[in-house]
């Protein structure tokens, strides 16, 4: 994987680039990033540049035997480590290598959701045990194969066991020539042990005109649709592309409605959008309703003065000035709560039909009466 083939990101290429070009290439590196923000396909870009043989000061060059066998994820001294659902079969990480390969060569903007529906998962939860550290620990003590330098790519080490202290020796004093790149989404529940021998690498999330981009090339989207999907995903490519795998659904316009449907008290009307809604299917019920809550927090930015913060397409930006004369603050930290707690029970199955109706209902409240849920309406004064 080379960097060019990597959307964004420029900044922190143009970063990884340099340590490399000053020999100053720390052997722990946390690459530190949101979801869906291509921090995996930069840690695989950055140890393919590393080894390449005839590296330019751009990129690899895609073209020698080290680039090669990288493309396909082949190279010997190349190894990956990540979580995965241990079984009678399957003991250590490399038990699934193959699958990993696969999910990474189809599309490395993936999360653990994605990498579970590979594997043979069932209730099981997803770790990297111990018995997986001491595989690690006994791969890095070979002598590299053919390139200069040994590669070791972590995705996700919040999930090693306390027994991923076994690794705390070999991270700080490892073999000459070793790499260790730790691909993380949450600093928080990373071991601090771990921690405090990495040095980190930010990766922020991408731009919302960088996933406009991208959809427009990739999907052939229009630039309004583009516009619309950007804004939901949110800088995640993962979920840029959850929204393309989903039937189109118009977000902003059934938002707006539904908002204008509550504010007129018009029950029937909501009525009908709810069997509407309820034959949308559990994904785009969810992107509806994150697209909803995504849109508040900016009419909260408008509300709070903060214009210039507000990232919402030109039209939407227009709808959400006029909600402005109708909400106040504490509204719509009451309409997120709704939405959210919507969010959260459609993800678990909760009848569409019914929960669609109740949260209509509170938005009558909130909006039409001003009556807002207990616990709400002394967060602002």
């Amino acid at each position: 994987m080379q960097f060019k083939e990597i959307i964004g990101q420029d900044g922190v290429k143009q970063h990884l680039l340099q340590t490399v070009a000053e020999n100053r290439v720390s052997h722990a590196q946390l690459f530190l990033s949101p979801s869906g923000s291509g921090a995996l396909p930069l840690a695989i870009a950055y140890a393919q540049y590393i080894n390449c043989q005839q590296k330019t000061a751009e990129d690899s060059c895609g073209e020698c035997s080290s680039c090669r066998k990288y493309e396909r994820l082949i190279h010997p001294d190349l190894h990956f480590s990540y979580p995965f659902f241990a079984s009678k079969d399957v003991k250590i990480a490399t038990d699934v290598l193959e699958e990993w390969r696969n999910m990474v060569l189809e599309n490395p903007y993936f999360d653990l959701d994605i990498w579970r529906s590979k594997l043979s998962a069932d209730n099981k939860q997803a770790n990297i045990n111990i018995a997986e550290a001491h595989d690690i620990i006994k791969k890095l003590s070979y002598k590299a194969f053919e390139a200069e330098t040994k590669v070791l790519i972590m995705w996700l080490p919040e999930f090693l066991d306390r027994e991923g202290n076994a690794l705390l020796k070999i991270i700080e004093e490892p073999p000459a020539n070793t790499l260790f790149i730790l691909v993380a989404q949450n600093q928080e529940q990373i071991l601090t042990t771990i921690l405090s021998r990495t040095q980190i690498v930010k990766i922020p999330k991408l731009a919302d005109d960088v996933v406009k981009q991208y959809l427009i090339t990739k999907a052939n989207l229009s630039e309004h649709q583009a516009e619309e999907y950007s804004f939901l995903a949110d800088g995640s490519l993962i979920e840029a592309n959850a929204l393309l795998a989903d039937e189109v659904n118009n977000n902003a316009g059934y938002f707006a409605e539904w908002l204008r449907m509550a504010y007129g008290n018009r029950v029937p009307d909501m009525m009908a959008f709810t069997e509407t809604a309820a034959s949308w299917g559990r994904e785009n019920q969810k992107n509806y309703l994150k697209y909803g809550i995504n849109f508040l927090r900016e009419c909260g930015l408008l509300l709070s003065g903060a214009d210039a913060l507000v990232k919402l397409p030109p039209q939407h930006f227009e709808v959400a000035k006029k909600l402005t004369g109708v909400l106040n603050l504490a509204m719509v930290e009451a309409i997120i709560n709704e939405l959210e707690k919507a969010h959260y029970h459609i993800e678990r199955n909760a009848n569409p039909k019914i929960l669609f109706l109740d949260v209509s209902l509170q938005l009558v409240k909130i909006i039409k009466f001003k009556t807002l849920p207990k616990g709400t309406q002394y967060i602002y004064t």
